[in-house]
C-alpha cells in the first residue's frame, strides 16, 4: 500500500505552561482509531494525576472528515479536541494523532484561553515533528525465540519498521510492517538467525 501525503516521522512530546496549567502534547503516527485510543490510555498511565487527556486525529489523506475524530475529555465543548484537530488539518498531514495532557494550575483560562492553549500545545509538537512521505510497505510474520525479541525490535527501530503486539507461546510471533525497500534486509536478518517468517496474506 502507498500514500501520497506526509505523515509524522515518529513520536514527539513537548510541554507548554499557560497560567500555571501544564499542557503536555504528544504526536504520533496512527493508522486506526484503536491506535489513537491506545495512545490516550498510555497518556493516562503515564500521567494518572492529570485533569484531562484530550485528543484529535486524522487518518488517511489530510482533510478527510470521515476519518477524523476528537475528544474534549470533560473540557467545555469545542475548547480542546476541535482546536487540536484544526491545527492538524492546517499542517496538511495524515495518519496523525495529537494527545494533550493537562494538569490544572488553579487558574481558570476561560473558553477562549482553552482554545488558544490547546491549539498552542498541538502546534508545539506538530511544528517540530519530522515529516516523511508514506511509502509502500509489506507485512511479514516472524516467529522467534524469546532471546531474539529485543534484537528484532532494535532492527525495526533502525529500519523504519513497526512490530505488532507480540503473541507469546513457545516463542514470540510478530507481524512486522516493513518498508518494501527494507524487506530484503529483514529476510536476511531472519535467515541469519534461523527464524521462521512468511509474508502476511492480504485479505481477499
Amino acid at each position: 500500500m502507498s500514500r501520497d501525503y506526509p505523515v509524522p516521522a515518529g513520536f514527539l512530546e513537548r510541554e507548554t505552561v499557560v497560567r500555571k496549567s501544564r499542557f503536555i502534547a504528544r504526536v504520533a503516527p496512527v493508522e486506526s482509531r484503536e491506535q489513537v485510543k491506545a495512545l490516550a490510555d498510555q497518556a493516562w498511565q503515564d500521567h494518572p494525576d492529570a485533569r484531562h487527556v484530550c485528543w484529535a486525529y486524522q487518518i488517511g489523506s489530510p482533510g478527510s472528515a470521515a476519518e477524523a475524530g476528537m475528544n474534549d475529555d470533560g473540557e467545555p465543548s469545542g475548547t480542546a479536541g476541535k482546536p487540536i484537530l484544526n491545527v492538524i488539518q492546517h499542517k496538511d498531514m495524515g495518519d496523525v494523532a495529537v494527545i494533550v495532557i493537562r494538569y490544572f494550575g488553579g487558574i481558570k483560562l476561560g473558553a477562549g484561553g482553552l482554545v488558544r492553549a490547546y491549539a498552542g500545545a498541538a502546534e508545539s509538537v506538530l511544528s517540530e515533528v519530522g515529516r516523511q512521505q508514506s511509502q509502500p510497505v509489506e507485512e511479514l510474520v516472524v516467529s522467534l525465540p524469546f532471546a531474539l525479541e529485543q534484537p528484532l525490535r532494535h532492527w525495526c527501530d533502525q529500519h523504519g519498521a513497526q512490530p505488532s503486539q507480540p503473541v507469546y507461546g513457545e516463542g514470540v510471533t510478530f507481524t512486522v510492517t516493513v518498508p518494501v525497500t527494507e524487506v530484503a534486509d529483514l529476510v536476511s536478518f531472519c535467515e541469519a538467525n534461523q527464524l521462521d517468517y512468511h509474508q502476511q496474506t492480504p485479505p481477499a
